[in-house]
Formats: structure tokens, sequence, C-alpha cells
């Protein structure tokens, strides 16, 4: 009975050393702002440059959907914590797009002087998802055709600049993650409250962050 006691113990002490805050950081993303959220593959714990999908080479190892997919991604409470019962340490993977924001995404030097350039010019910016090699500006939902007169007008679009709209995902804080992707965190933090928080259109940032990126020269893709 004492062995049976003993074994019930340490598999209780192993759930509470989850990860409590991702289920609790879920939940508000999910029942609270309405953003559709599933968990995402996880990093492999033996090797955190893998990732637990069959891909060997995966490029964001935990960082993305796996299984469930991305059309699972949902805002019912009760479904969310069943998810972070059963995976305490998921990563929170948002599905961009449709009711939630999008993203546009670059490395982080530059996506530094892009905050830095918007600050200085008086614009509003809403939330930043920040981890060590990339931060993504949230905003509002964009269609294609939007998007491409955007980057039409412009002389140069560097190849290093990513948009996360209507079918993409973006890992959520405060997940772990593998390889160069790490801790996820807020940047700019949203203000605390029971409403999802405001972002901008897509307009609004697209001119800082292209010229910070064409300043600091990442033209290239980066993980």
């Amino acid at each position: 009975m004492r062995e049976i006691l003993g074994r019930r113990r340490r598999l209780l002490s192993q759930h509470d050393d989850g990860r409590p805050e991702l289920i609790g950081a879920a939940l508000t993303y999910a029942a609270q702002w309405r953003w559709p959220v599933l968990p995402g593959a996880a990093a492999d714990p033996r090797a955190r440059s893998r990732c637990s999908c069959p891909d060997p080479e995966c490029t964001v190892p935990g960082a993305h959907p796996f299984d469930p997919g991305l059309l699972a991604a949902t805002t019912d409470a009760r479904m969310v914590r069943w998810w972070w019962t059963n995976r305490p340490t998921a990563p929170i993977v948002l599905a961009t797009g449709g009711g939630a924001p999008c993203a546009v995404s670059l490395p982080a030097l530059p996506a530094a002087h892009a905050l830095a350039a918007l600050d200085r010019a008086g614009l509003r910016i809403g939330p930043v998802v920040a981890s060590p090699t990339r931060w993504s500006l949230l905003v509002r939902p964009y269609s294609m055709e939007q998007l491409g007169e955007l980057l039409y007008a412009k002389d140069f679009v560097p190849g290093s600049l990513r948009f996360h709209g209507e079918g993409g995902y973006l890992a959520l804080p405060p997940s772990e993650t593998g390889a160069g992707a790490g801790t996820v965190r807020w940047e700019r933090a949203p203000l605390p409250g029971s409403a999802a928080p405001w972002v901008p259109d897509v307009e609004a940032v697209v001119d800082a962050v292209v010229d910070a990126l064409t300043r600091t020269g990442v033209s290239a893709p980066e993980l």
C-alpha cells in the first residue's frame, strides 16, 4: 500500500511540475480572447534541436501543429483544458486569421529597429511576440489581395520577412520550443484585462519592418 501511495504521489508531483502557466495562458487566449489555439508538436526532450514530429529536418521544432492538425484549433475551454491537462508542456499555437490576429515576423535585430521607428513616429503598436531569433507583430486579419497590393508597391521585399495570415500559425507565450526558437515571450505584452488585445492594421507596420530589414541588411530567410 505504501508503495502504491508513494507512486501516486510521484505521479502527482510530476504533473504539478508541468507548466501550469501554459494551460492558464491557453485558456485566456481561447476562452477570453476567442483566439483559436491548439497544442504544438513540442520539441523532442532528448534533443531540443529536434521536433517530436516525423520530419528529421523540421526547421521550427515544437512551434507548429502536428497532432492534432491546424484545423482542430478551437476556442472551446473544455477542449483546451483537456489538451493541456494531457500535454502540460505543449507549446501554445495560434491559428492566425479569421477571427484571430494575423502577424508579420522578422529577425529580432531589425524587429527592434522597426519598433523603435514606430515609437518615434507615434504609431500605436499592438502585442509583439518574441523568441531569441524572431519577433512577430500581431496585426488585424488581412486578405492575400490586401497583402499583395502592399508588397507590390515596394521596390524590394526582404526574404526574411514572413506573413502569418489565414491558414497560418504562430507560437504564443509562454511556450518552450526547440532549436533557436527557445522560450517564446511577450516583447510588448497585451494590456491586462478580459477583452481581446487591440491590434493595428497590417498597413501600419509594413513600411517600418521593410525599412528596418533593408537598413540592417537582413534580407535572407532566417529561422
